[in-house]
């Protein structure tokens, strides 16, 4: 999900023939999109609708998650800016999608005042926000019946769809007027160009009210769609198990964000609890995860790589960068899901008592509070405390992996019942991992042409030649994978775009 930069300079300029990203980003984060059916790549940007301005701590970044209107009008720019990269990202054919915070307006305790990015006057205590406008009538305080007016038991729906989360003013949902205005702040965005959206705290609203509005929707700007498309949509729905309310009861609506994805994942690639890359032959409904054409999967997103959200320990992030690329490379090598890869900005982390204290810390900012342009290093990688995730040779390449084998099964599955694995994708690509403490020196069955291959973990196929290792497929498909322990990234991936 692109998050917060300049939206005049947020615009992915994308080689589209090899899937190579270029450019700058956006506030927060960057999430991007990938499906076997998807070629295009795509990118979520940040709420970009007006917020409250919080100063205790300084300008968080969850600040953006605290709406005070439906102006565009954010740290990221103004409304001609948006506009304007959205333009030009379609033109290239990058697609956009919004992060669309709708469930709820600001905290109750923000006060009375123009203490936002747009300057709209508002007043939390009475229930006012004349910039939409809502009023007291627009919110469920009569219908939470917790002596709080918060959630206090997860485990009672009433109370996770109609009381406060954290203290944020939750909208009557189902209240026609609400739904229309919130549907037209979402047309405003689909007649700009934007390809779709990410419904922000699903989980604490009615189904049947995300589909009333939903179905408000217009169909995608025909000047780079096509006439009757309709935005995609996916879901916050953090579902762990245990809770009454489920990831099930939104499939009707679009897909679903699997959090267990990212917090196994990481347990597994961290060899936790005794597990094994060998148990991920049954990877995906197997785990206990929703259907596969229901499945909005990620190893980390902007919430739990920080601790917030759900995830855990387990969940692997850019601070454990050699680990973090296995398992960005297993989850866009492997055809469960829909896939999402993040991409990031540094913080100053600090813990205490195992806490990172600075969990909150927003983007890299300008004394003005805007964000910081994202500087390109010569080796492509970002600068400015930029991480850009997607820029990583291995990740990219990963990505460019996964059009590759668009559309091939799962197949020639290998493991020594350990932390060595390997799998195909029909007859297209290939890859294999050496989790383990010691060498791997093994031959295997990969299902592609004879040849020589470019790894493109290690390296890339230029030209007639590989900047990284070769791998020899034999005419019965077989090959010799050598991987030690003590490599920079242990695994290796070939492809049939990357064969001499």
């Amino acid at each position: 999900m692109l998050q917060p930069g300049l939206w005049p300079v947020a615009g992915l300029i994308a080689q589209l023939r090899s899937k190579i990203f270029r450019g700058e980003k956006s506030d927060f984060s960057v999430f991007f999109l990938f499906h076997p059916n998807v070629r295009l790549p795509c990118n979520t940007v940040s709420p970009p609708n007006e917020n409250i301005v919080i100063t205790n701590p300084n300008r968080p970044w969850w600040e953006r998650y605290q709406p005070i209107s439906y102006k565009i009008c954010s740290r990221s720019g103004n409304e001609n800016e948006f506009r304007d990269m959205v333009t030009r990202c379609n033109n290239v054919g990058v697609r956009i999608y919004v992060d669309a915070v709708v469930n709820h307006m600001c905290g109750s305790m923000g006060g009375t005042g123009t203490h936002s990015t747009c300057g709209s006057y508002f007043n939390t205590g009475t229930r006012d926000f004349p910039a939409v406008p809502y009023s007291a009538w627009d919110f469920n305080d009569g219908k939470c019946h917790t002596a709080s007016g918060d959630i206090e038991n997860y485990g009672d729906m009433y109370q996770v769809r109609d009381c406060k989360l954290s203290s944020l003013l939750d909208l009557a949902l189902e209240k026609d007027y609400v739904r229309s205005t919130i549907a037209a702040y979402m047309n405003h965005l689909i007649d700009m160009g934007v390809a779709g959206f990410r419904i922000d705290a699903a989980k604490h609203m009615w189904p049947g009210d995300i589909r009333a509005f939903l179905d408000k929707l217009h169909d995608l700007n025909t000047q780079w769609f096509s006439a009757g498309t309709k935005p995609f949509i996916y879901q916050e729905v953090i579902d762990l198990g245990g809770e009454p309310i489920t990831g099930s009861q939104y499939f009707g609506n679009g897909r679903v964000t699997e959090f267990k994805y990212g917090a196994k994942l990481g347990t597994v690639i961290r060899k936790w609890n005794g597990e094994k890359m060998a148990y991920l032959k049954n990877w995906g409904e197997g785990w206990g995860f929703v259907p596969s054409d229901r499945a909005l999967v990620f190893v980390d997103n902007h919430d739990n790589q920080r601790g917030h959200g759900a995830g855990g320990a387990s969940i692997l992030t850019f601070w454990d960068a050699r680990l973090y690329k296995m398992a960005v490379g297993f989850m866009l090598a492997h055809p469960y899901g829909f896939t999402r890869v993040m991409s990031s900005y540094r913080w100053p982390r600090y813990f205490e008592n195992g806490v990172d204290v600075n969990d909150w810390v927003g983007p890299p900012s300008n004394s003005d509070g805007s964000t910081k342009s994202v500087t390109i290093n010569a080796d492509t990688t970002c600068g400015n405390d930029w991480v850009c995730e997607h820029r990583w040779r291995q990740i990219r390449n990963m990505v460019i992996f996964r059009n590759v084998v668009d559309g091939q099964p799962f197949s020639n599955w290998w493991d020594n019942g350990s932390n060595q694995v390997a799998f195909g994708r029909g007859d297209r690509g290939f890859i294999v991992f050496n989790n383990d403490d010691w060498y791997m020196n093994v031959d295997l069955q990969t299902g592609l042409p004879a040849g020589t291959y470019c790894d493109v973990i290690s390296g890339q196929k230029e030209g007639s030649a590989c900047t990284g290792k070769q791998v020899y497929v034999s005419s019965d498909g077989k090959a010799n994978f050598q991987i030690s322990n003590s490599d920079e990234d242990p695994f290796v991936a070939i492809h049939v775009d990357a064969k001499l």
